[in-house]
């Protein structure tokens, strides 16, 4: 049973505030770590993974991978590669996801699985989830009255828990600044 390491509580209010966010969770990141992505659709998985791919210095446009299931992006700068998975036509667990060779890839790169939640936990005890909502209406912050229905739209309250050992001591806090 995996414990809960670090948590953070960050709210997004646009694309590119999302994009930073990962950019600035990359550093955090190392060979070896499992990512799961949760999210309905247009929630920002792919473009969180869009800024982890910048802040990680990886080669190709990262793009969701829906199509191909998964697409590996090598790193320009000498870290790990990034390894982006799809996992929303997928509907069985880790079985269906053999295919893919996760297990063999996730030592030397960051595994980012969108739509991994009941698919990919067995990879690892120690996984960074990451979950993305949508802030409602007059509930979101900065959404007084009569705001822009296209602002509060953009607006995400996004949790990071580290869950295991490898995630007790990340930092993660100190991602509530963005």
């Amino acid at each position: 049973m995996s414990t809960t390491g670090a948590m953070a509580h960050i709210t997004v209010k646009s694309p590119d505030q999302m994009q930073e966010l990962g950019r600035r969770l990359a550093p955090l990141l190392r060979p070896g770590d499992l990512v799961l992505l949760t999210g309905e659709l247009g929630a920002g998985k792919t473009t969180l993974t869009r800024g982890l791919g910048e802040g990680l210095g990886v080669r190709g446009a990262v793009t969701s991978p829906t199509f191909v299931i998964a697409r590996v992006h090598p790193s320009l700068t000498g870290g790990p590669p990034l390894v982006h998975v799809d996992a929303y036509r997928l509907g069985g667990g880790l079985d269906e996801m053999e295919d893919l060779d996760l297990d063999v890839s996730l030592p030397e790169s960051v595994v980012v699985v969108e739509w991994g939640e009941g698919k990919v936990e067995e990879l690892s005890e120690d996984r960074l989830h990451v979950v993305i909502g949508r802030a409602v209406g007059a509930d979101a912050p900065g959404g007084p009255e009569g705001a822009l229905e296209a602002e509060v739209d953009d607006v995400r309250e996004v949790t990071v828990t580290g869950l295991g050992a490898r995630w007790a001591e990340a930092g993660l806090p100190a991602l509530e600044t963005c």
